[in-house]
């Protein structure tokens, strides 16, 4: 049988990322993919769960970073006790790899962080880890060189390392880049941040792998199924067969 990650309704949800996290260019706060995220949990746990937003913009996931200097500062390793630790998360989503592919951080140092950021958070408390790898991007070049780094090719890289720390630490993972499928039309025009369209793909995608993984997200809409009354006429859904001329 599948194994399930977590039968007890989630009461608190954590988001750490970059400005992608924070809100992007979301147009307000209700329709970022991290409060959506929250709305989509509600609709289905028979308890809401109450979301922490710690996204930061310009954030990396280290002070050991290249561009650290020119970054949103303090950078996750920092700001784990202020910013994620002190909220007691049931839920904690880790979401980095866009900006330190695009400020030139070493893939092995990102590596070794954001496995001890997940070490760290498992010494104090046992949330469910869910790791959402690199953000797509359409833009690579900008007025400033601390932030041209990478590619496409440079976010699967991170993509891809972010999934094999997942699997080494027992975490959920999300593939993000291929939900985005090359649609630019899901961007802000700045080619690094989702529109409100691309926050809906997001939040959707991350539900998704919670839905196949978490029964308690089911606990609800199974304990309906015996009351529900049917609704469809069938005989509408029939094509009907008409006499040969």
């Amino acid at each position: 049988m599948k194994r399930d990650r977590r039968a007890a309704d989630f009461r608190r949800l954590v988001t750490l990322g970059e400005s992608t996290t924070a809100g992007g260019w979301a147009s307000h706060r209700g329709r970022c993919w991290a409060s959506l995220l929250e709305q989509k949990i509600n609709l289905f746990q028979t308890l809401p769960v109450q979301l922490f937003n710690s996204g930061l913009g310009a954030n990396l996931i280290t002070r050991e970073a290249p561009a650290y200097p020119h970054s949103g500062r303090p950078a996750a390793d920092e700001r784990l006790e202020r910013d994620v630790i002190r909220h007691e998360p049931d839920l904690l989503i880790l979401a980095y790899g866009l900006n330190d592919a695009r400020g030139g951080t070493p893939l092995p140092l990102f590596i070794a962080t954001l496995a001890s950021l997940i070490n760290r958070v498992r010494e104090r408390l046992d949330p469910l880890i869910v790791i959402v790898g690199s953000f797509y991007a359409c833009r690579f070049r900008y007025d400033d060189p601390n932030w041209e780094h990478a590619d496409l090719i440079g976010l699967r890289q991170f993509s891809d390392a972010s999934r094999g720390v997942a699997e080494d630490h027992d975490c959920l993972f999300v593939e993000m880049i291929s939900a985005f499928d090359g649609a630019d039309w899901l961007m802000h025009y700045d080619g690094v941040h989702a529109n409100d369209l691309g926050h809906q793909v997001i939040a959707d995608r991350i539900f998704g792998v919670l839905a196949a993984n978490c029964t308690c997200l089911a606990t609800r809409t199974k304990a309906l199924e015996p009351q529900i009354a049917p609704w469809r006429d069938e005989s509408t859904l029939r094509t009907p067969i008409l006499p040969h001329a």
